[in-house]
């Protein structure tokens, strides 16, 4: 069950990697919320007629089934707080020091984990280690002096370690179509409420980001966010949290696949680091599924 989580994640990271290209191209002409409540309105779309065809077919009577509205509500005020202060961020420091400082979560959801009594394991310590170190490599290019971009970045890392944290605690109790469906409702809601109240929302300039605002909505918004959930219904959060960091790779050769931007060595470097730091945590589950495999043969 442990390695079904880890690939579920795995893809999750995948798609948030492709889709940072379209957010950036995607709000070049709009503002953030207003991209924010575009992108995640499709994402209800998108995922609503998904979460109708499971809800038909589930047995509600049965008393292994538990609804995911309120919890999904909870985690739709994270994600909206946490991706807010990451786009406030993102306007006073660069996209590089943001995703380093933000993905810190690295290391913040281990610590966590320990406070609230886990425990947690040491090849997820050292997978951490390795991955912030490459994280650092493909992020952040010379100077690191932190300014007042770099403290929102770091108040939205605590905040998607919470988020983390959260779907950690409800994932694998809840309906998971359910919490999925609730989050992206409550996130394009508040989305929502401060475009109109602090953005001129022009219908015309979302319509002509319409490819960037779908892909990003049905792939990032309904696919990889309902995978994250599924992926930590077996998951750890610290192993988690190295998993969906991947993210940034994905989202580094997305950027060199298809808008032709350059990688250096050391961001290069920095990939293969934060691979490894991946391949560290699976080293027990894939072991471990090798040897019931084994068993189960033999």
């Amino acid at each position: 069950m442990g390695l079904k989580g880890s690939l579920c994640l795995l893809l999750a990271s995948f798609i948030w990697g492709i889709t940072f290209v379209a957010q950036l191209v995607g709000m070049d002409n709009i503002g953030p919320f207003t991209y924010g409540f575009s992108r995640f309105a499709v994402g209800v779309a998108a995922i609503l007629p998904v979460w109708y065809f499971f809800h038909r077919r589930q047995d509600r009577t049965s008393s292994r089934y538990s609804p995911g509205w309120k919890a999904g509500m909870g985690a739709g005020v994270i994600m909206f707080t946490a991706s807010a202060f990451q786009q406030c961020a993102m306007q006073y420091t660069t996209a590089g020091k943001t995703a380093f400082i933000t993905c810190l979560y690295i290391i913040f959801v281990p610590i966590l984990s320990i406070i609230i009594g886990r425990i947690v394991r040491t090849e997820n310590w050292l997978g951490a280690i390795l991955a912030l170190a490459g994280l650092y490599c493909l992020s952040v290019k010379g100077d690191f002096s932190l300014n007042y971009g770099d403290v929102l970045a770091f108040v939205c890392s605590i905040l998607w370690s919470i988020h983390i944290m959260y779907i950690g605690r409800f994932a694998a109790q809840k309906d998971n179509m359910e919490i999925s469906t609730a989050q992206l409702i409550v996130c394009t809601a508040l989305n929502g409420i401060f475009a109109f109240a602090t953005e001129n929302v022009v219908f015309q300039d979302i319509l002509d980001a319409w490819f960037p605002i779908v892909f990003a909505g049905v792939m990032s918004s309904g696919i990889a966010f309902t995978l994250q959930i599924v992926g930590q219904k077996y998951a750890e959060p610290a192993h988690a949290a190295i998993i969906m960091s991947l993210e940034s790779v994905f989202g580094a050769l997305g950027g060199w696949l298809i808008i032709n931007e350059q990688m250096m060595s050391i961001e290069i470097f920095g990939c293969i680091l934060m691979l490894l730091g991946m391949l560290v945590t699976q080293g027990r589950i894939i072991l471990k599924h090798n040897w019931h495999s084994s068993g189960t043969v033999g």
